[in-house]
């Protein structure tokens, strides 16, 4: 037999689990290819939540992480990215819990239910005097309906677009700001939703006012001093994406000046629970079953897909791609996003007398990603080898049949 081909038996997957995974997400892996556990040697892929990676050390057999969610804080991207790990999240699969979320914490900030209700409760123990202090009492707690309010949307992606199509069917006037929007999410918009370009014209015409945008090096305290200027005076701030998206400094003088009505945060800090007019919600967004399940669904799903098949889809640092498979051997490979790496790959391929069926190159910033599929099966890991070596190439897989 040729040394370039040989038999390859059937691969098992490894795959660690660093949180508790909806069972309906795990059972998506066929007990015949992978092998799950929260304590696993060498695993292939890692699926977690909230676990916090950065100072874990990577196994070197690791070829992936989904996220069963939407966020990737916890995740060390660069150094995944370094090693050619491929880093999944699962954006849009709890759109709607968070939107309901929104939608009840535009509730508690119109009307003053969370400080009605801790009344309410000091007045066990007084017997048949309740009803007549309800009564007297209440008109404390008085607050306003949101129909016929402005809502401004900052960031119309899954959630925001769910939010902003939410608040328009309960009767509000909603704009939404999003530079970045995508064709996709435009189409899913209300035709009622008004689309603003400049975040001052959004601001300064809201009387609410929710974030929907991820926490980047960019957003960080992205509502602060100069955009809480804009603001109408007692407007009602929502946050329910990330608490860095808010500088609590500023904050808590805005809402000292009367500037902030109400704000209300699922992402409550030592500072902000502190303050008044903060409505602290513990991180409630996604904590449905729906969501968990959802998450864990698409997060499997990826991950199948690209083990399996080297395909990727809602990848945060590699690129989106997706070849049909015509058998034969396929090479997946990433590199630097430099001149001549693809002549470089085909040279090695034609030099081993490996027939290309077909290929697909796609790029992601710094980096590129390669599917290659060939004619031939088995191939031996010579070269793979031989690929690894080339300058610029950071991860080199075969999936054979």
């Amino acid at each position: 037999m040729h040394k370039k081909f040989k038999l390859k038996k059937k691969q098992m997957f490894k795959i660690q689990t660093l949180n508790k995974i909806d069972p309906d997400g795990l059972s998506l892996f066929p007990l015949d290819k992978y092998e799950i556990a929260s304590e696993i040697p060498y695993p292939d892929a890692i699926v977690l939540r909230s676990f916090k990676m950065h100072e874990m050390e990577l196994p070197v057999s690791l070829k992936a992480v989904a996220r069963a969610g939407a966020g990737v804080n916890n995740i060390p991207i660069s150094k995944c990215t370094e090693k050619g790990i491929v880093v999944f999240n699962t954006p849009g699969a709890n759109a709607n819990g968070v939107k309901e979320l929104v939608i009840a914490g535009l509730i508690l900030a119109s009307r003053d239910i969370t400080n009605a209700v801790m009344w309410a409760k000091s007045l066990i123990g007084k017997g048949e005097e309740v009803p007549a202090l309800i009564e007297q009492g209440k008109t404390a707690f008085a607050g306003q309906e949101i129909q016929g309010k402005t809502l401004a949307v900052i960031g119309l992606g899954a959630i925001g677009v769910l939010v902003a199509n939410a608040a328009n069917a309960l009767g509000m006037k909603v704009i939404g700001y999003d530079p970045y929007m995508s064709v996709k999410q435009a189409l899913k918009l209300s035709n009622q939703v008004k689309w603003v370009e400049g975040i001052q014209a959004i601001l300064g015409q809201a009387d609410y006012v929710t974030l929907n945008i991820p926490l980047t090096a960019e957003t960080k305290d992205y509502i602060n001093k100069e955009k809480f200027g804009m603001m109408k005076k007692g407007v009602r701030l929502l946050n329910f994406a990330r608490g860095g998206l808010v500088n609590t400094s500023d904050l808590k003088d805005a809402i000292a000046g009367g500037k902030v009505a109400r704000y209300v945060t699922d992402f409550p800090d030592n500072e902000t629970l502190q303050m008044d007019n903060v409505i602290s919600i513990p991180h409630l967004g996604a904590s449905t079953k729906e969501s968990e399940t959802n998450c864990a669904i698409m997060a499997v799903n990826q991950l199948k897909d690209y083990l399996e098949e080297g395909a990727i889809k809602n990848s945060v640092n590699f690129p989106e791609a997706s070849m049909d498979r015509n058998g034969g051997t396929r090479i997946l490979i990433a590199n630097k996003n430099i001149p001549n790496m693809v002549s470089q790959i085909s040279n090695i391929l034609a030099s081993e007398n490996l027939n290309i069926d077909n290929m697909l190159n796609k790029k992601h910033e710094d980096i590129a990603y390669n599917i290659i599929d060939l004619t031939q099966n088995n191939i031996d890991e010579s070269v793979k080898a031989k690929l690894a070596a080339i300058e610029g190439v950071f991860m080199v897989r075969l999936i054979q049949e």
